[in-house]
């Protein structure tokens, strides 16, 4: 075990390292500039849509909204609260900033996405509607490519127990076990009862329940940082200031702050807004596959709010939180710096709000996640893996949260980067149909 942690950390560290990052980031500007900005004059018209989407009498399994409420679930997790904080521990104020760029150039990424998920999805044999990055790269690039499919839906039913299971509920046990001594026994048992209910029910009820709470949350989570934020509202200037200064230059050591570079401020907004969104992971399309909707541009637009909600919505308001608290110097990191900042600003619910925020987060990622892990694995099985597949999801649940994950986190932090190559492949692939599709509605919509 000692030979085997430094040599994943280092696997882990190639996968996820500047490669990486600029590819994401950059097949992000390349499809914003090749749409000419679609996805940022039509976020307005998409929030109109999403509303809209609530019912649909089109082809698919779940509305519009329902998909989109789905995608959420998956990615607004630990990366919202846990993953800003560590951005900003090690990168200082100005990794915030980044995690923004990298958001407005997501946007694209996840519309690009749907748009191919929904074109190239198939059904079933049980009649269901399936789709995402192994469907796409199958139908739309090919037989030859066909290697690329299986490589995506490997990797993704696996990193599917670390990223969206087992550290998830490691999390939840850990959350509720400081801050009520609960012991971790009854906590795995009450989350995977909990997540059977819903598991087994498939994809409708997975997308009723986060239909249901994903807003709740959202919205209980906004309003608790807003109450901090206009309880500072006279130093809230300072902190954009802060945030967009330190984006361009050295941050000063202060506090237990050991400073920060500007690559550092980059490094870590880049890699914690991707965290955060999942954009270009190739995980959100699966979701919006299975989305009642005759027009793949239509969904694209739902999409792409998942990344403006996730990053520029609920990542901001716990940077802003963390830095009028004046937490982020104070040499903390992770969960612990945003507990924190919050604790020190409503000393009286600060601590409830992060760990209910994280029980909650963690929970529906598990959910999320558990229908990504299933399409990947009945893409390379088969139907009759559906039910295997979810009894081992359970199981990994307990396990998962009464384990030391070092080595569970490194590699599903691997399989997870390495289901971005498949799908980045994908999308510079099939980038002039992308760019056709929106052209043509564009189009469209100017005749009518």
């Amino acid at each position: 075990m000692d030979q085997i942690e430094p040599l994943l950390n280092e696997i882990s560290s190639q996968v996820w390292g500047p490669v990486m990052l600029i590819m994401l980031l950059g097949i992000g500007v390349y499809l914003t500039f090749g749409v000419r900005f679609f996805t940022w004059r039509r976020t307005f018209s998409a929030m109109l849509m999403l509303w809209q989407g609530r019912k649909s009498d089109k082809k698919g399994d779940i509305t519009p909204f329902q998909a989109l409420m789905t995608a959420l679930s998956a990615t607004i997790g630990t990366g919202n609260i846990a993953g800003v904080a560590t951005a900003i521990a090690l990168g200082g104020p100005g990794a915030v900033f980044w995690m923004w760029v990298t958001a407005l150039f997501g946007m694209a990424t996840k519309y690009a996405e749907a748009i191919l998920a929904v074109k190239y999805r198939e059904i079933d044999d049980r009649g269901k509607y399936v789709g995402g990055p192994m469907y796409y790269i199958k139908n739309g690039l090919g037989k030859r490519w066909a290697w690329l499919a299986v490589a995506f839906a490997f990797f993704g039913a696996f990193a599917a127990f670390g990223i969206g299971n087992m550290v998830q509920a490691n999390s939840v046990a850990d959350a509720v076990h400081s801050l009520f001594n609960i012991p971790t026994l009854y906590t795995a048992i009450v989350l995977t009862l909990l997540s059977a209910i819903v598991i087994l029910g498939g994809i409708q009820r997975i997308a009723e329940v986060a239909s249901s709470i994903v807003p709740f949350m959202a919205i209980a989570y906004i309003f608790c940082a807003l109450w901090v934020i206009f309880s500072h509202a006279q130093q809230v200037p300072d902190a954009f200031l802060l945030i967009i200064s330190s984006a361009f230059t050295e941050t000063a050591a202060m506090g237990g702050f050991t400073g920060a570079t500007v690559w550092a401020a980059i490094r870590f907004g880049v890699a914690r807004g991707i965290f955060s969104n999942e954009a270009g992971l190739g995980s959100a399309p699966i979701a919006h596959a299975a989305a009642k909707t005759n027009s793949p541009v239509q969904q694209g637009m739902v999409a792409m709010l998942g990344t403006f909600i996730d990053t520029i919505l609920v990542c901001t308001m716990t940077a802003l939180v963390i830095i009028l608290s004046g937490a982020w110097s104070s040499g903390e990191n992770g969960a612990a710096l945003s507990s924190l900042a919050f604790s020190s600003a409503l000393p009286s619910i600060g601590s409830y709000v992060v760990v209910f925020g994280l029980v909650i987060f963690a929970f529906t990622t598990i959910l999320g996640w558990s229908y990504y892990g299933e399409r990947c694995a009945e893409y390379l099985l088969g139907t009759k893996v559906i039910w295997p597949y979810r009894v081992l999801w359970l199981c990994a649940i307990p396990v998962g949260a009464m384990s030391k994950l070092t080595l569970v986190w490194l590699v599903a932090d691997i399989l997870n980067g390495l289901m971005a190559i498949p799908n980045l492949i994908a999308l510079i692939l099939l980038s002039p149909v992308i760019f056709r599709i929106t052209k043509q509605y564009v189009a469209t919509e100017k005749a009518k």
